[in-house]
């Protein structure tokens, strides 16, 4: 046969072009194209300029294994999750399509799914392609969340402490089982998912039916084998996850203590292995249904599943707990209250703890306190969280300087007696410029620092009850000598700045005003050839990148931007560790010292896990939320997750000047730090290399002693019996001085303290216990307090740090706790009366810190009273002292002779204030002196009330009058800065209340 020459019919010349949509292909936009490449640059450059800035922030700083390490463990749990997920369901798809029957049963199930399969056959391929793929990415950003719990897995330190209930290390439940849980229960999502992507795939292609047999199977041989297999496996996960269950028992939440109780571990413990059986059990009757296709037996061995998991895991350790544990709950219970109480006490560091009673005295006997006259000098005067102010106006210098709302307390020798301080660093403030001035070059290249520290005692005032500086002034001057002031990186420091200029150039950082300066103030260059503080930023690269990171085009365009420049960045103490340590918690509390020559900031980090068994679980926002987090921007309570264990593993410290961050391995014995250890390798320094400048700088940190004194106001009780009643169980007090934030706990304070039975006095950290209950008295129940002090000794801290001393006081105690004590200082006429005196005339009066101290056999309160004025210029002034002990109390000018007052006109000792009464006003009458000077003749003010005339009501008029007055004429002397003239309007105002109190005895009208 014969066949025609095809191209002998097909038309000479050039074809047609073919209409669009009928088979002939549609040419491209070329400017879709250029825009959607374009498009594509963009955004790559913009994920660069975030990704690779990381990179060089973090290879400055000398922690890219942290980098690195971190994303490639994401990446890496990323792929995976993604791979096996969407390979998963992938393969499940493919298989049940592939081995759907040809000829699928006519009937009117499988005519209704003819619909759905003829919509779906186009995009059939794109479905069993994109659907694995969207569950897959689900899957990796999942997986690549738990990027520490795998790697604490693979890097786990055994604690060489076995756990009570089944002997194993309890390195297996820190590290290990939660790792195992995260891998079984992924791998469960992985098979429940692709098993319902098979079995839906079975269903829409007649490998499966649910409508009437009509005598044929259900489900093809191959759906069978398909279905039977997956149900397999999850019954196998099931059974494992059962499994683990027992183990997580031991870290479980009950009604009275954490960990595993008599129930757990003699009904739910058991009930848990039998059901992992019968999950295995169930496992293998669906690989008997793969091979002799029966869906009877399977189902049979779920619905025994289903009711062992009711009867056996539910109802059991009902009926035990309900006949067997309740009427005999507290004998029951005891042996596992022990242990929770054993592994609360090793989980929060707390098994060392000295607990001594203490028969506190109420008796104010004179000489009392001559035994405890370290103690006695040292009680500080200066609140931090009430004397910022006063620093601010008398040591801020300019407006674009400012300091943290609230201050630190640290220690300090000087003259070769340490000396408690309250410190501040003098940060540059942006805010603080003017507005109309403000602009790029200002803002990112001149005022690009802070300049210096701000330290007063802390245990006395000047005569006019300002702070008593040691350390001030721009230049710094004191007893600190020479120190690099350039605060470079600090608290409140700018998001960016640019330093650094090539050699020869004129310098345009401001550094600080002078007088003798031109323009008033002298400039400085940040010298990028000698100290690297940031990524360099001088090649045109690294310009755009920057410029995209910040959003600020003038990084690109400017010409301060040079090959010598540095861009300084994250500059946050508290945000440049933690980047570098993303495995610690930080304490809310970031403060500054001087170290070597260098100002520093103090980071305190801790390891935390929520995986210890037995031990009690604490929210640490909870036990770290108290007044000071409520009021301060400075300092914050602890993130708000729950964990049973913790540890202060860490001591960083941030250098103020180049911002180096360095991470000292404070507690190298902690397995959870040992174990990041190994995942971060070389990122640790050894205490061994901590200088004795450091060291003396190093205290016990607040947040974790947050958290210790909330377990041991609970845990202080050691006997599971007197534990379960919780007769004997004690709280924080709230803060008496917290004003809006009435109701919150009352915070620790930093003092120099010697507890009893201590040799000496020491910097502590202390807090005050009293009984539970709303309507609980308020008495004091217990006083406990910390070593904070780390010694002087270079590589090695003091033998007695962190050692914690509790005081038990009589159960029958009458002490009465800081609220009733607050009270009792309000209603005392002669207080309340001075106090009233103190607010008239636009001033406003702050009380300060209740410190508790036991001293003289019993426990002395002591609280400074501030005044201020009421609005514009404020400035905290000390001018009175609130002490208490028992129920005698002392109000005067000084801490010294408000304690002569309370002990019988002797305290036996000297306070830190003695001698620093207020001068009284100058009574010259100009006469000559004989040295060429005449004594000033005294003011004219109103006679005092001793020869004034008039009734006694008259005179307290009259000296309330000139109370008013001299307050006013102090603020304003103060704004004005005219010491001076602020000293003599204190005398006045002294004069003016003493003679008020006596028209108030004499007129008998008690305030």
């Amino acid at each position: 046969m014969a066949f025609a020459n095809p191209s002998a019919a097909r038309p000479q010349g050039p074809r047609p072009p073919r209409p669009a949509g009928l088979g002939g292909r549609r040419r491209r936009n070329p400017l879709v194209i250029t825009l959607v490449v374009l498009l594509a640059i963009v955004l790559a450059v913009v994920l660069l300029a975030q990704f690779w800035t990381e990179v060089m922030w973090f290879d400055q700083l000398g922690f890219s294994t942290v980098l690195w390490t971190e994303w490639g463990t994401r990446a890496a749990l990323f792929a995976a999750g993604f791979l096996v997920m969407a390979a998963a369901v992938f393969a499940s798809v493919t298989i049940a399509y592939r081995s759907r029957p040809v000829y699928a049963p006519s009937n009117r199930e499988q005519v209704s799914l003819d619909a759905y399969r003829e919509a779906l056959e186009p995009v059939r391929k794109v479905v069993v392609i994109a659907g694995p793929a969207v569950l897959g990415l689900f899957a990796g950003v999942a997986a690549s969340q738990q990027w520490s719990t795998i790697q604490l897995w693979l890097n786990s330190t055994p604690v060489g402490t076995d756990d009570p209930q089944y002997g194993i290390d309890l390195g297996f439940f820190l590290f290990q089982l939660p790792g195992i849980r995260f891998i079984v229960s992924f791998v469960m999502a992985t098979v429940v998912l692709a098993g319902i992507a098979g079995l839906v795939t079975h269903y829409l292609y007649g490998g499966l039916r649910i409508g009437p047999s009509n005598g044929t199977p259900r489900t093809t041989k191959a759906a069978r084998v398909q279905l039977s297999v997956t149900g397999a496996v999850l019954m196998l996960l099931i059974g494992g996850n059962y499994w683990l269950d027992q183990y997580s028992v031991l870290t479980s939440q009950g009604d009275r203590f954490e960990g595993a109780s008599y129930t757990d571990v003699n009904a739910v413990i058991p009930s848990k292995q039998i059901l992992a059986a019968v999950a295995v059990l169930v496992a293998l009757m669906f690989l008997f249904t793969a091979v002799r296709g029966s869906w009877r037996i399977p189902a049979l061995g779920i619905g025994v599943m289903v009711v062992g998991a009711v009867a056996i895991g539910g109802i059991y350790p009902a009926v035990v707990q309900r006949f067997q544990v309740n009427p005999n709950q507290q004998e029951s219970e005891a042996p596992f209250i022990q242990r929770n109480i054993d592994a609360t006490l090793a989980a929060y560091d707390l098994e060392d703890v000295e607990i001594s009673p203490y028969n506190a005295q109420t008796d104010a006997e004179p000489g009392a306190l001559r035994e405890d006259a370290d103690t006695t000098a040292s009680i500080r005067l200066l609140d931090p969280q009430e004397v910022s102010p006063s620093f601010r106006q008398l040591e801020q210098i300019r407006g674009f300087y400012s300091f943290a709302d609230t201050l630190s307390v640290d220690r300090y020798e000087i003259d070769g007696e340490s000396r408690d301080t309250v410190i501040a660093v003098r940060e540059i403030n942006l805010d603080g410029l003017d507005a109309n001035r403000r602009n790029w070059n200002s803002d990112a290249t001149i005022y690009t620092h802070g300049y210096g520290v701000v330290a007063a005692y802390g245990n006395a005032t000047t005569s006019t009850g300002a702070p008593d500086f040691w350390e001030a002034g721009i230049p710094s001057s004191g007893e600190l000598g020479e120190y690099e002031p350039r605060i470079y990186f600090g608290q409140n420091s700018p998001d960016y700045s640019i330093v650094g200029a090539p050699e020869g150039a004129e310098s345009w950082e401001f550094d600080y005003p002078s007088d003798d300066a031109e323009n008033g103030a002298v400039t400085t260059t940040f010298p990028t050839d000698e100290v690297s503080a940031g990524p360099e930023i001088g090649n045109l690269w690294t310009k755009l990148l920057y410029s995209i990171k910040f959003g600020s085009e003038q990084i690109l365009f400017s010409d301060r931007v040079t090959s010598e420049s540095q861009i300084l960045y994250d500059r946050d103490p508290v945000e440049r560790v933690q980047k570098v340590a993303p495995y610690l918690t930080l304490d809310g509390r970031v403060y500054p010292a001087v170290v070597d020559g260098r100002v520093v900031w103090m980071v305190d980090g801790y390891t935390t896990s929520d995986q210890y068994p037995y031990a009690a679980r604490q929210s640490l926002e909870d036990a770290t939320t108290d007044s000071l987090t409520e009021n301060s921007a400075t300092v914050q309570a602890l993130e708000p997750r729950t964990v049973n264990y913790i540890r202060n593993s860490v001591k960083a410290t941030v250098d103020a000047y180049d911002g180096t961050v360095t991470l000292y391995a404070w507690d190298a014995e902690d397995p959870v730090l040992q174990t990041w250890a190994k995942v971060f390798d070389n990122t640790l320094t050894p205490v061994s290399e901590i200088s004795s400048e450091l060291m003396s700088h190093i205290r016990y940190p607040e947040d974790l002693f947050k958290v210790q004194r909330t377990l041991l106001g609970q845990y202080h009780v050691t006997d599971p019996n007197t534990f379960f009643t919780g007769s004997d169980f004690w709280r924080t007090p709230n803060d008496p001085t917290a004003g809006e934030s009435a109701g919150v706990a009352q915070p620790p304070y930093y003092l120099t303290l010697q507890m009893p039975g201590q040799d000496t006095a020491s910097f502590s950290l202390m807090s005050t216990y009293i009984p539970t209950g709303g309507s609980a008295r308020d008495v004091l129940t217990g006083y406990v307090a910390v070593d904070a002090e780390a010694g002087s000794e270079a590589g090695s801290p003091a033998e007695g740090y962190g050692k914690i001393r509790l005081l038990e006081l009589p159960r029958d105690s009458t002490i009465p706790g800081p609220n009733q004590m607050n009270n009792n200082f309000s209603s005392t006429p002669a207080v309340s009366n001075e106090l009233n005196i103190l607010e008239r005339g636009g001033s406003s009066v702050i009380r300060g810190n209740l410190l508790t101290l036991p001293v003289g056999g019993g426990l002395l309160y002591v609280q400074p009273v501030y005044v201020q004025a009421s609005s514009g210029t404020q400035v905290p002034l000390l001018q009175r002292v609130l002490v208490a002990f028992g129920d005698e109390i002392g109000f005067a000018s000084t801490l010294d002779e408000a304690l002569d007052q309370v002990f019988g006109g002797d305290s036996g000792t000297n306070a830190g204030d003695a001698g620093n009464e207020i001068v009284e006003p100058d009574t010259g009458d100009g006469e000559d002196t004989g040295d060429g000077t005449d004594t000033p003749a005294p003011e004219e003010t109103t006679p005092p009330s001793d020869t004034a005339t008039g009734d006694a009501t008259t005179r307290r008029t009259d000296a309330l009058n000139r109370a008013e007055q001299a307050l006013k004429d102090g603020q304003e002397a103060l704004a004005n800065n005219d010491f001076a003239a602020y000293g003599q309007a204190q005398d006045r105002l002294q004069q003016a209340l003493e003679d008020a109190i006596a028209a108030d005895t004499e007129a008998g009208t008690g305030g």
